[in-house]
């Protein structure tokens, strides 16, 4: 049997050495609502960049109210280069005005409202959940679905498919917990081509499920 209590603890262990996801920072200093906006800057972004765009665009408006404000173009510009920069600037104004009209300026704390706005998606919602209210949610990248098959743990085709796998099996003791760690871990050990499984402490553990070279 797969050992997930120990596995995760060493995981925690290892990843002191490096630098948390930029959402993760960012949910222990803000609100749910820059939880939200950083997380939808993240996507396709590295966190480097969504960390700067995230800080340029909240030293401007820090508030959904403030936010909506904005032109599009000014918001454009202070994400800028993140992914998708423009996509994502009409989104967020969208998601102000939505935040404002109908959610009195809070962001919601419930999965199924979350996903009623405009490019929220499952990853996004359970974060915000998560990190930004602190319940349960299990937040799903392409770093967790890829590791948690990698290990054998479930066999599943997509980040949906893992998730509602690991709502089965994983204990709810690690749901908030798990995708700031494997994401860490995924970008620095478990990387997706090539992994680390020389220095990874977990190897033991792995079922190296899909892995054709390692180092």
């Amino acid at each position: 049997m797969f050992d997930i209590d120990a596995v995760l603890k060493i995981i925690h262990l290892e990843n002191k050495q490096f630098i948390e996801p930029v959402v993760t920072t960012i949910s222990r200093q803000r609100t749910p609502f820059h939880v939200l906006i950083s997380c939808l800057l993240s996507l396709r972004t590295k966190d480097q960049t969504t960390r700067e765009a995230s800080n340029r665009l909240f030293a401007v408006a820090d508030n959904p109210q403030n936010m909506m404000k904005l032109p599009v173009a000014k918001i454009e510009k202070l994400i800028y280069p993140v992914g998708f920069y423009r996509t994502k600037a009409l989104r967020i104004k969208e998601i102000c005005e939505v935040l404002v009209t109908s959610y009195k300026g809070k962001v919601p704390d419930d999965i199924d409202d979350l996903l009623k706005l405009n490019g929220v998606g499952r990853k996004t919602a359970n974060l915000v959940v998560s990190l930004g209210y602190g319940k349960p949610g299990i937040c799903v990248d392409t770093h967790v679905h890829r590791i948690v098959n990698r290990w054998g743990y479930v066999k599943t085709k997509n980040p949906y498919e893992t998730e509602f796998a690991l709502r089965e099996k994983l204990p709810r003791k690690h749901w908030i917990t798990i995708n700031d760690l494997l994401v860490t871990y995924g970008q620095n050990i478990c990387v997706p081509l090539s992994p680390k499984c020389s220095i990874c402490h977990i190897n033991s553990y792995c079922r190296k499920v899909g892995v054709t070279r390692q180092r």
